[in-house]
């Protein structure tokens, strides 16, 4: 499984808006139509074993 990772380098670490995370590339994209038409997400995987 994979999420989408959206961080806003305008905003400090620890700030509530400073990542995004999505569940699906399709949730990621609605969500940047209103909120940042130019931004990117990455794709990250969820690991669910130890490391």
């Amino acid at each position: 499984m994979n999420v989408w990772v959206y961080v806003d380098t305008s905003k400090q670490v620890g700030d509530i808006d400073h990542l995004q995370v999505f569940a699906s590339e399709a949730a990621a994209e609605a969500w940047f139509r209103d909120h940042d038409p130019e931004g990117v997400a990455f794709e990250y995987p969820i690991r669910d074993e130890p490391a």
